[in-house]
């Protein structure tokens, strides 16, 4: 039986180091739900259709089924976990349940992440530039019109 080769990595993940040897064929997904048992981030499609599984990488929103866990290293990765402060909800959490942006759920850290990329990157994005970031991000449930509220409501405050 032959055994795979491991790659050391260091990546800080919200803000916690964390240092693993993984095989090379990972996903990054896999690395942040199974090393650092951040279980927010779904895996829908697998194959970076769906947006469900999308964390900021240095602050970009990216696809982590679409990424080794080997590239990340020495990379900082944000997740849905990183948005919570203790027990209060972030503002674009908050601004989720109070627009209806939320039904089943299971695409919801997805487009937080993907509206947080934008809102670092541009802090009042016009409503063309909202559907441009979330438009990797599919939601079978709200309509996109909540979720488009929410995140205007964030970039209006």
């Amino acid at each position: 039986m032959k055994t795979e080769k491991l790659f050391k990595i260091k990546v800080k993940v919200n803000s916690e180091f964390y240092e693993r040897a993984v095989p090379a064929r990972m996903t990054l997904l896999q690395f942040v739900r199974d090393e650092c048992n951040l279980t927010g981030t779904k895996e829908g499609c697998g194959i970076g259709e769906c947006g469900t599984c999308t964390v900021l990488l240095d602050g970009k929103a990216i696809n982590a089924c679409m990424m080794f866990a080997v590239e990340a290293d020495g990379h900082k990765i944000e997740t849905i976990e990183g948005e919570q402060r203790g027990e209060k909800l972030s503002d674009l959490q908050q601004a989720f349940v109070d627009n209806g942006a939320v039904q089943c759920g299971f695409c919801t850290p997805g487009m937080i992440m993907s509206a947080r990329g934008l809102l670092k990157k541009k802090s009042k994005p016009t409503d063309k530039e909202i559907i441009e970031a979330i438009s990797g991000n599919l939601c079978r449930c709200t309509g996109y019109l909540p979720i488009i509220e929410a995140i205007r409501a964030v970039a209006r405050k």
